[in-house]
C-alpha cells in the first residue's frame, strides 16, 4: 500500500472524506477508485460512489479476491442507502463467504448486517431474525458493534418486543460511544425515542387515547378482541385473522367494534362498508352477504348477531373491544411510513417492501404527490421519491410486518 492509498484509508477511519478524496482524487487504479467511492458515499453522492466501486472491482480482478470481496460489500451498503432492493442477495452472500475464509471477520460481519438490515426493510422479519441470530459481533470493531445491536432493537420494535429492544438499544448506545461516531450516536438518539412517542391510538366512543409501543403490546397480549387498523385484522391473544384482503370485512368489523357494546343500525354500515349515502335493496342484500362472511370467518373470536336496527359485536370468552387506530389515517398510511424515514426511494422497492404492485404504488404517489405529501427527484429510472420526516409519532406499526401475524 503506497503512502497516498494509506492517507487516504487513514482520513476515511477518522471521518474525513474530503480529506481522503484530497489523496486519491486523481488516481484511477483499483484502491483509489474504491477508496474514492466509500468517500463519495460518505459524502451522500451514491450513485457515483456505486459507480466507482463497480469499476474498482473490476479492476481487482479474480486474483484479488479478497479486495474485490470488499468491494461487493461496499456496493451492498450503498445500494442499501440508495434503497435499491431488488438485486439478488447471492453476491453478497459470497463476499462474505469469501471474506470469512480469509479471516476478514469485520467486512464479513459487515455483509451480513447489510443482508439482514435489507431483510428489515423488506418486511420479512423472520428471516431477519434468522439471519442476526448466526452473527457473532464478539471482537468486532466498535462501530460495528453498534450497528448489529441496532439492527436486533429494530427488529424487537417491529415484533413489538419492546423489553429486548431497550436492552439492545443500552448496548447499541454504549458500543458508538466508544466508537465515537456522532452520526452512530444520533441513530441510536433516535431509535430510542421511538419508545416513547405515540404509535397508535385506541379508539372507544366519544374518544380516543394515544398508544406508545409498550402499551401497544399491553393491550394486544390482554386477551382482548382487537380491532387492528394498523394490520388491518382481529386479535385476540395468539390469535390473528388477517383481513388487509378483505376491506368491506374489515370496514365492518372496525364500524361494530367502535359501537361495542352498543349495536350499529344497517344504514351506517353500507355507508362504512360501501361508501354511500343511499343504500337501495341492492346494497341492504349485499350487507347481508358480507356479515355473513364475517361471521364465519370470525366465529372462533366473535359472534355478529342482528338486532332489531342493525348488527352488534359478541366477542367469545367474556372479552373487551378495543379499536387500535394508526397514527395517521388514509389509504396510504403504510407507503408515507416508509417515505418517512429520509431515504429515497424507487417505485420498485417501494413495490417490495409492500408486497404490492409497482403500478398500484405509482398511482398511490401521484395522489400524495397531489396533496403536496411528497416529491420526487429524478426522472425516468432514475426518479427517486421522498418524504419529510413525520414528527410527534413513530410509524414503527404502519411499516411492512410491524406486527407478528401467527
Amino acid at each position: 500500500m503506497d503512502s497516498l492509498i494509506a492517507a487516504a484509508a487513514r482520513a476515511l477511519a477518522a471521518g474525513d472524506a474530503l480529506g481522503a478524496l484530497n489523496q486519491v482524487a486523481l488516481r484511477d487504479d483499483p484502491p483509489a477508485l474504491a477508496l474514492r467511492g466509500i468517500a463519495m458515499a460518505r459524502l451522500g453522492e451514491h450513485p457515483r460512489a456505486r459507480e466507482l466501486l463497480r469499476r474498482a472491482a473490476r479492476g481487482f480482478g479474480t486474483r484479488e479476491e479478497l479486495a474485490r470481496a470488499r468491494c461487493v460489500v461496499a456496493e451492498a451498503e450503498v445500494a442499501l442507502a440508495m434503497r435499491d432492493l431488488g438485486g439478488s442477495p447471492r453476491s453478497l452472500a459470497a463476499a462474505a463467504a469469501a471474506l470469512e475464509a480469509r479471516a476478514d471477520r469485520a467486512n464479513a460481519l459487515q455483509a451480513r448486517l447489510i443482508a439482514a438490515r435489507r431483510l428489515l426493510l423488506l418486511g420479512r422479519l423472520d428471516e431477519a431474525a434468522a439471519a442476526l441470530a448466526r452473527l457473532d459481533a464478539r471482537g468486532a470493531p466498535p462501530s460495528l458493534t453498534a450497528v448489529a445491536d441496532l439492527t436486533a432493537a429494530e427488529l424487537a420494535l417491529r415484533s413489538l418486543r419492546t423489553g429486548p429492544a431497550r436492552t439492545a438499544l443500552a448496548r447499541a448506545h454504549e458500543a458508538a460511544e466508544r466508537a465515537r461516531v456522532p452520526a452512530l450516536l444520533a441513530e441510536v438518539a433516535e431509535a430510542r425515542a421511538t419508545l416513547e412517542r405515540p404509535a397508535a391510538r385506541r379508539i372507544f366512543p366519544g374518544g380516543e387515547q394515544t398508544l406508545r409501543l409498550d402499551e401497544v403490546a399491553a393491550l394486544l397480549a390482554s386477551g382482548a378482541l382487537v380491532v387492528d387498523a394498523c394490520r388491518r385484522g382481529l386479535s385476540a391473544g395468539a390469535a390473528w385473522l388477517p383481513l388487509a384482503r378483505r376491506p368491506v370485512l374489515f370496514a365492518l368489523a372496525r364500524a361494530l367494534a367502535e359501537a361495542w357494546p352498543g349495536d350499529v343500525d344497517r344504514q351506517a354500515l353500507i355507508a362504512r362498508a360501501f361508501g354511500t349515502r343511499r343504500p337501495n335493496e341492492s346494497h341492504r342484500a349485499r350487507l347481508r352477504v358480507e356479515i355473513g362472511r364475517l361471521r364465519a370467518l370470525a366465529a372462533e373470536l366473535a359472534r355478529i348477531e342482528a338486532t332489531a336496527q342493525g348488527f352488534a359485536l359478541r366477542p367469545r370468552g367474556a372479552r373487551a373491544v378495543a379499536v387500535l387506530a394508526p397514527p395517521i389515517d388514509g389509504d396510504q398510511a403504510s407507503l408515507v411510513a416508509l417515505l418517512a424515514d429520509g431515504a429515497a426511494w424507487s417505485t420498485s422497492a417501494l413495490a417490495l417492501a409492500l408486497g404490492a404492485s409497482q403500478r398500484t404504488v405509482q398511482r398511490a404517489l401521484v395522489e400524495l404527490e397531489a396533496a403536496g405529501r411528497v416529491r420526487s427527484i429524478g426522472r425516468a429510472r432514475a426518479r427517486r421519491w421522498l418524504s419529510p420526516p413525520l414528527a410527534g409519532f413513530t410509524t414503527i406499526l404502519l411499516l411492512p410486518a410491524a406486527l407478528p401475524l401467527q
